[in-house]
């Protein structure tokens, strides 16, 4: 994600990094001394900031990123000149479909992912911004092979491959609302090993509210915390707002039955059915879990929803394996990576 200001024109960019000033502090998956810690950094170590919320920082780890108490960290500003203007960069052509013969491609979003082969479970090695460009070595359905004088690597083609007539719009700017389901009183379903539903939707929430900021969209959440939050309220903050799409993030579970495995997606007014049918589509590429498709729902929160709306069933925490893999970061980003690309073949389309 692009973190600081852009002025059109000759543009002044304020790039954003901490320095760590405790010995052994821990790194944390969220922004709370409740969340998982997942390793420790040191005095003086430097890290890019991914994003700032109330006392914590996100910070950008080699192999991911994690949370850090602002306490024990000096957040200082790096100014950078940049030459073209955002307006310059809005009017270059996208270079779509390439072959591998020499031909070049755009990069269209901020910050995008590059790795270090075709696929969600290959190390994330550079990122680029939008206008940077590429030659393409070679490419797939899903992927293209990049290379320039300062990096080489893949990317998915869902990042640059927009269609001409749909420069304009993609995910950037989109509002989407991001519902995670259950909290507070309404802990939702219980998984094999006794955890709560609601621990699981909002974690997905927050994994997928990065990735959606990275790209310049604009996710908002109908809970900000472990609270409770009535049906009706969700779809009408969904229809207050200028809502591209919404999204409602939900776990199953069967305990007399603990083999059950699966993901589906509901809908219930027909101008969902797309999102619905190309969000499932994007999450069985990437999980390989097994398709139980697209269903009409008549679920409140999509029901009395105006704008796009879908439900996600993930899985089910009452498969004592799914569960484990469910707890999994690099699972979790499999099913945020299907959700990303199919709002972007949505938005795109």
């Amino acid at each position: 994600m692009f973190t600081g200001i852009v002025i059109s024109g000759s543009q002044l960019a304020y790039a954003a990094s901490v320095t760590v000033q405790h010995d052994n502090l821990n790194v944390r998956t969220g922004p709370g001394t409740n969340y998982e810690q997942i390793q420790k950094v040191h005095t003086n170590e430097t890290f890019s900031i991914i994003q700032e919320q109330e006392e914590w920082v996100e910070i950008e780890l080699s192999n991911g990123t994690g949370w850090v108490s602002k306490e024990y960290v000096t957040i200082s500003e790096e100014d950078t000149e940049e030459a073209d203007a955002t307006e310059d960069v809005e009017a270059e052509t996208v270079q779509t479909n390439p072959s591998t013969e020499t031909n070049t491609i755009k990069i269209y979003y901020d910050h995008s992912q590059i790795r270090k082969g075709p696929g969600t479970t290959y190390p994330i090695t550079d990122f680029a911004d939008k206008g940077t460009s590429f030659e393409v070595i070679s490419a797939d359905d899903e992927w293209y092979e990049i290379k320039n004088n300062q990096i080489q690597g893949f990317i998915h083609k869902g990042l640059v491959d927009v269609p001409q007539s749909k420069r304009s719009s993609g995910i950037k700017h989109k509002t989407i609302v991001i519902d995670a389901g259950h909290g507070g009183r309404d802990v939702g379903s219980i998984s094999a090993s006794g955890e709560y539903e609601k621990d699981f939707t909002y974690r997905t929430a927050q994994l997928l509210s990065h990735e959606l900021k990275a790209l310049g969209a604009n996710p908002i959440f109908t809970r900000n915390e472990d609270e409770f939050i009535s049906l009706a309220s969700r779809a009408t903050l969904s229809n207050f707002l200028d809502t591209d799409a919404f999204i409602s993030i939900h776990y199953n579970s069967v305990p007399e039955l603990p083999n059950v495995e699966g993901m589906e997606t509901f809908y219930y007014h027909d101008q969902s059915k797309e999102l619905a049918t190309l969000i499932q589509k994007e999450m069985m590429k990437e999980t390989e879990s097994r398709d139980r498709g697209i269903t009409y729902g008549d679920y409140q929160v999509l029901r009395q929803n105006l704008k796009p709306a879908v439900l996600l069933e993930l899985g089910f925490l009452s498969n004592p394996e799914m569960e484990q893999l469910l707890l999994t970061d690099a699972y979790q980003k499999k099913m945020v990576t299907g959700m990303i690309n199919g709002l972007l073949y949505y938005f795109n389309q």
